[in-house]
């Protein structure tokens, strides 16, 4: 299950590893079960983009039926929901044991997710179970992540580009350097809330797995722990590139125990240099995922 944090500086709290989100389209439910087979750690049931306005009915009570049957064992489900009135109703309709969490399309504010907060709480079985993941999307929503990062239930978030892109304009190049700012911004805006790091954007081309693999390195590079996918065939690349190796889990975790066996005297690593707390706050957060 998820789990938040918050204060300035937090560190950001211990959550399940997500390395990779698979969007599965909400009118599609011959596809749940297939989606939840395979390797994504999340399977993200979509109510908004990916189903037409007059299938959004059909679709949100397909998926509800589906959560009240499902048995998860490894994996985590979560939903899209639409914005607005619809939204409210997908949330009504979601609230169920099965789901870790709701992904809020083109918020903008915190008073969005506030309000989705009320829904959950009226209808879920368990309080406080199911976590938010704002969906950014928007000038607006960037410029405001902090507040976003800050609210009820929030535990990541998630940068969707295409309507933003559209939005200011950019025509991304080969290394998508044009995005660079926003994406930090998103990342500062988590670890300043000390929710976990955000899962990033998807990339529509899934017939090219190297240019994938480069985007998603330069992703982690920048503080993303994970990504959201639009196909099965990009999971293994997304999986492989958040999966730290085990030689390299084997030395943050001889670091720290070898920090916490100093009580607080002077640590050196193999290569003679000094240890400090930020060294070791690297060495925890790859051990938390």
């Amino acid at each position: 299950m998820l789990d938040s944090g918050r204060g300035p500086g937090a560190r950001p709290t211990r959550a399940a590893r997500v390395r990779s989100a698979l969007y599965v389209p909400g009118n599609r439910p011959e596809l749940f079960g297939k989606a939840l087979a395979g390797p994504a750690d999340v399977i993200l049931l979509d109510l908004e983009d990916a189903v037409p306005p007059a299938d959004k009915n059909a679709a949100r009570a397909a998926v509800s039926a589906w959560l009240r049957e499902v048995a998860v064992a490894g994996q985590q489900i979560w939903v899209r929901v639409n914005a607005g009135a619809v939204g409210q109703a997908d949330l009504a309709a979601v609230a169920l044991p099965a789901v870790s969490a709701v992904c809020l399309a083109k918020t903008e504010t915190v008073d969005q997710v506030r309000a989705a907060a009320e829904v959950l709480g009226e209808y879920e079985p368990r309080r406080d179970a199911i976590k938010i993941c704002p969906l950014l999307e928007s000038a607006a929503a960037v410029l405001d992540a902090r507040a976003i990062a800050a609210g009820p239930r929030v535990a990541r978030l998630q940068l969707g580009e295409a309507d933003l892109r559209a939005e200011l304009g950019i025509e991304p190049s080969a290394d998508d350097r044009e995005l660079l700012a926003v994406r930090a911004q998103v990342v500062l805006a988590s670890a300043a809330a000390g929710i976990a790091a955000p899962l990033g954007p998807v990339s529509t081309d899934f017939r090219d797995p190297q240019r994938l693999r480069e985007s998603t390195w330069a992703l982690a590079r920048m503080g993303f722990r994970g990504r959201a996918c639009i196909h099965p065939a990009q999971l293994p690349v997304v999986n492989e590139v958040f999966t730290p190796a085990e030689d390299e889990l084997d030395r943050a975790r001889a670091l720290v125990d070898r920090f916490e066996s100093a009580a607080g005297g002077v640590l050196l690593d193999e290569a003679g240099r000094m240890v400090d707390l930020a060294v070791i706050r690297q060495a925890r957060r790859l051990l938390e995922g």
